[in-house]
């Protein structure tokens, strides 16, 4: 499964085709995809940045979609829950999923200087973390990998 974010791509073909396959998703699982949490994956998507509420709520209110922050909490947690997007917990914000539709443990590669956030696969399964809870009979129901780091453009 290949890094999103730190290189070019056709990113025009990137949101459409992530907008397409949610809304696959929610259809085939009977979600409620409504115009304002299909908007905030819309603005999640316009950049591999991560956002916060308070990021994508002048947006939600210029449109008319709501200028009160419950509105933005309550799609965030519907698209996080359902798989669309993660949190970022080390920035207290949230990005879309790179990866919709295949089964994955992400890990993010945080730019320091640039913000920018690159999603990569964790691949438990052959990692040491995966053997080492294995060893331990321990089963690993959920993970958080945040990598601060730079990205190639601010390296360079």
């Amino acid at each position: 499964m290949s890094t999103i974010g730190f290189h070019s791509h056709n990113h025009d073909q990137c949101i459409a085709d992530t907008l397409s396959t949610a809304d696959a998703h929610c259809a085939e699982e009977g979600l409620q995809f409504t115009p304002v949490r299909r908007r905030v994956l819309e603005i999640l998507l316009a950049e591999h940045k991560a956002m916060g509420a308070y990021d994508i709520l002048p947006t939600l209110a210029d449109e008319g979609l709501g200028s009160q922050p419950p509105v933005v909490y309550r799609a965030l947690d519907f698209l996080v829950k359902n798989g669309l997007a993660h949190r970022i917990e080390l920035l207290n914000a949230y990005i879309a999923c790179a990866h919709l539709g295949r089964a994955h443990r992400p890990a993010f590669l945080i730019c320091r200087e640039c913000k920018l956030v690159a999603e990569a696969d964790a691949e438990l399964a052959r990692g040491r973390l995966g053997e080492a809870a294995r060893e331990a009979g321990f089963t690993i129901e959920r993970m958080v990998v945040e990598l601060e780091g730079l990205c190639p453009a601010c390296a360079a």
